[in-house]
């Protein structure tokens, strides 16, 4: 007979120890030797017979429990990773169609700048593998000497990439926060220009502010916090397209030819910064600026600043150091 799926009972799990010990009882037996009544061992030998646990009566003997229920847990453990299984993908879907109808479930609009400078510190503190960051010129919410969350983030672990406008590195004070930040760890490029301000977090929210340069100052700025979407899959790639054109900014010499100095300066070379703002930047004159191009045209094999930017990437001069 196929057993019952029921669990066993405190009493049939009691008449069972009770039966295997006396090695066959009718009810009145088992009820001789236990604080229970005749039938209501009667009833407990019945329950274990049909769960397959013991044998017809009048004498009931017991069964290997192994044999009666080792079928019956393995099909509960099957029967249960079915019903997880379903679970999981009904909540995938309501996910999913949730998102579609409510669009609160995939983007959140953040106004003000302190509102937006919180979430950006919420972000940082929150991540766990990497963060992305396009970083324009004139912040919105918050400049990069501001930034005390990626300190506590690179310790932990967390990797930054980060690609800065050319015009930023001209501001006071943000090439020598930025260089800080490589030497702690962080990867940091540049491009000319930047399309949006943009970072995201462990490839699974990002935030980007909604209000175009040309209208700031004309109310509180605005941005988006996007969730994990095609929208934001949209933005990664994005991000990842501008990485790999961007110019490698570093502060520590890949060639035992090449001085630190020389390495940072080729770096803001390359950028296209002008030789005046790098010579600002590194605290020299431009002709010494001038003089340490040369050299580096000279070790290259070139004759022009053009060529020194093409075997400067071509022989990894500026390939990112890893922390």
């Amino acid at each position: 007979m196929e057993p019952d799926l029921g669990l066993l009972s405190a009493t049939e799990q009691h008449a069972y120890r009770l039966l295997v010990r006396l090695g066959g009882a009718q009810p009145e037996d088992l009820a001789a030797h236990d604080a229970m009544s005749a039938g209501e061992a009667a009833t407990a030998l019945e329950g274990l017979r049909a769960k397959g646990l013991a044998g017809p009566g009048p004498v009931f003997h017991p069964l290997p429990p192994d044999v009666a229920l080792g079928d019956v847990l393995l099909r509960r453990q099957q029967a249960l990773e079915n019903e997880r299984r379903t679970v999981a993908a009904l909540s995938e879907d309501y996910r999913s169609h949730t998102r579609r109808r409510s669009s609160e479930h995939l983007v959140e609009i953040v106004v003000g700048a302190t509102a937006l400078r919180q979430r950006l510190r919420e972000m940082q503190d929150s991540a766990r593998g990497e963060i992305l960051w396009f970083c324009r010129a004139n912040p919105l919410a918050m400049a990069g000497p501001e930034n005390a969350e990626e300190g506590s983030a690179l310790d932990r672990g967390v990797s930054y990439r980060a690609i800065y406008e050319r015009e930023l590195l001209e501001l006071p004070g943000e090439l020598e926060s930025i260089l800080d930040s490589v030497a702690h760890g962080e990867e940091a490029r540049t491009l000319p220009e930047l399309p949006v301000r943009l970072a995201i977090a462990d490839r699974s929210l990002a935030i980007c502010p909604l209000v175009p340069d040309e209208s700031r100052g004309l109310g509180e700025p605005t941005a988006a916090l996007i969730r994990s979407s095609e929208l934001l899959d949209a933005m990664v790639a994005l991000f990842e397209s501008y990485w790999e054109r961007a110019t490698p900014l570093v502060a520590e010499a890949s060639r035992a030819d090449l001085q630190q100095s020389e390495v940072l300066l080729l770096s803001l070379f390359v950028s296209g910064m002008p030789d005046k703002s790098i010579a600002t930047h590194l605290g020299v004159s431009k002709r010494t600026v001038q003089r340490r191009l040369d050299r580096l045209m000279d070790l290259a094999g070139v004759d022009t600043r053009t060529g020194l930017a093409f075997q400067a990437a071509r022989r990894g001069w500026l390939a990112q150091p890893r922390p």
